[in-house]
């Protein structure tokens, strides 16, 4: 298998995370997997260690790139900026402040926006003139916190260009934006990502256009009666919150209540759950037994300026953000000669066919191994599955054209957003367009992400 199935459930434009949790999910798996290995024969070979499993390293690369095309050989301060209540708890900004405060040049800090000050018309930290800032919010959350303080300095950055992701992505950043790939004017973007997109629609009582161009008279309506095949979520969210899933919440009613209420949401075609779903080996403890268990699989692709960064895998229920209690797999990159599905069985058998206390030694391992690393969220810490996520490196190739078409959208996004072409599918308060307005993006320095419900070949049966 060359390429892989499914489709984009969303893209972050604004402010993506995950780009150092696979660095630390793939060094606690390489030690699991060689003692998986030492009790018994597994049968596999898998790479650990492709770049593309680490991309942090070309997250960071960027970010450097970027300061030394704004400063040139001179020293300067780069920013990892959060909100306040976050700075103790969100390990991969701690690591990233880390990281770039160990790069001869560079003074790498984690601070909250309102830690910064004017001086002689530069935005500065502690009196020291700011290179760059990595935000790691959206602009309504700046919004709200420039109207609870004078975050002015963060603004003077804005406009210098001194912030990344830049604030102009902000109008692209919603998930309305799928309907432009579904709707009338999808012949503007390419094959790939109109091909990776299920069908979406703003939800209000509308006439439009369903997933076969059938004519739909009412949306609402129509929702209500196709709701098992279909998706509600709201156009501007994260950690799945407010996410209603047909089949998975049979309650329709509840569902489009709550759409209407809140207001500004989509919906979406639902992606088959077989697609994205595989099994994965995990220990019952109660039953001192190892099973089979069917876990939801997410794949989220982190790219950049003429770069894919690299992936992070997560699985758990629906939704699979961390944020909502999912977790990370580690992801293994299979050497030719056997299939993605023969593989995952094999391993899946050769965890099965384990004494029970040899498992939990692996899971004791597991878990020894993230608490030293600090591998927490805001939740406490993060869930590791004990089986990675098998890829091919012809997927891997497949990925990366996925990737960068991903990219050359965007930018037709933007030109088509700058151009007022989409003014009717951007409903965003004028205040925060002006921040909008203050940087674009242009395809400039920046990371964006498209998370894939994919299936590599271990997918489950009935898709």
């Amino acid at each position: 298998m060359d390429s892989f199935l499914g489709y984009h459930s969303e893209w972050n434009l604004g402010s993506p995370g995950g780009w150092d949790y696979q660095r630390m999910t793939q060094e606690i798996a390489k030690v699991v997997w060689q003692r998986l290995n030492e009790m018994t024969d597994v049968g596999v070979t898998l790479n650990f260690d492709h770049p593309f499993l680490y991309p942090v390293e070309g997250f960071s690369r960027m970010l450097v790139d970027a300061h030394r095309q704004r400063e040139g050989t001179q020293p300067g301060v780069v920013a990892v900026v959060a909100e306040e209540e976050t700075l103790s708890d969100v390990t991969e900004n701690i690591n990233l402040a880390d990281r770039l405060d160990r790069i001869e040049g560079i003074r790498g800090v984690l601070a909250a926006p309102h830690h910064f000050e004017l001086k002689d018309g530069r935005t500065c930290f502690q009196g020291e003139p700011v290179s760059l800032i990595f935000m790691d919010f959206n602009n309504d959350v700046l919004l709200r916190l420039h109207r609870q303080h004078d975050l002015s300095p963060v603004l003077k950055a804005v406009r210098d260009n001194r912030v990344i992701n830049p604030r102009g992505t902000e109008p692209i950043n919603v998930k309305s934006m799928f309907e432009v790939f579904t709707g009338p004017l999808a012949g503007n973007f390419t094959a790939e990502t109109q091909a990776r997109t299920p069908w979406t629609r703003r939800f209000f009582e509308r006439q439009t256009t369903g997933p076969r161009g059938e004519a739909v008279a009412d949306l609402v309506a129509w929702t209500r009666e196709h709701w098992n095949d279909l998706v509600l979520k709201p156009e501007r969210g994260y950690s799945g919150k407010g996410v209603r899933v047909g089949e998975v919440n049979p309650d329709r009613d509840e569902a489009i209540a709550l759409a209407l209420q809140k207001g500004h949401y989509i919906v979406q075609a639902r992606v088959p759950l077989g697609i994205w779903a595989e099994e994965i080996p995990e220990l019952d403890a109660d039953r001192q037994g190892i099973w089979l268990a069917r876990r939801q699989t997410d794949f989220r692709c982190l790219l950049g300026p003429g770069e894919v960064f690299g992936f992070l895998g997560r699985y758990g229920n629906i939704p699979t953000n961390v944020g909502s209690g999912g977790g990370v797999q580690p992801i293994g990159v299979l050497n030719a000669g056997l299939e993605v599905r023969e593989a995952v069985d094999r391993i899946n058998r050769a965890v099965l066919d384990l004494d029970y206390r040899h498992a939990a030694e692996l899971q004791e391992m597991q878990n020894e191994l993230a608490l030293q690393k600090k591998f927490t969220y805001l939740l406490g810490p993060i869930k590791i599955a004990l089986r990675p996520r098998i890829v091919t490196t012809d997927q891997l190739n497949a990925l990366e054209k996925y990737c960068f078409a991903m990219w050359k959208d965007c930018l037709t996004l933007e030109t088509m957003w700058l151009a007022g072409e989409l003014d009717e599918y951007i409903d965003i308060e004028e205040e925060e367009l002006e921040i909008a307005r203050m940087q674009p993006w242009a395809g400039g320095a920046s990371i964006f992400a498209a998370d894939g419900l994919f299936g590599f070949g271990a997918e489950l049966e009935g898709v």
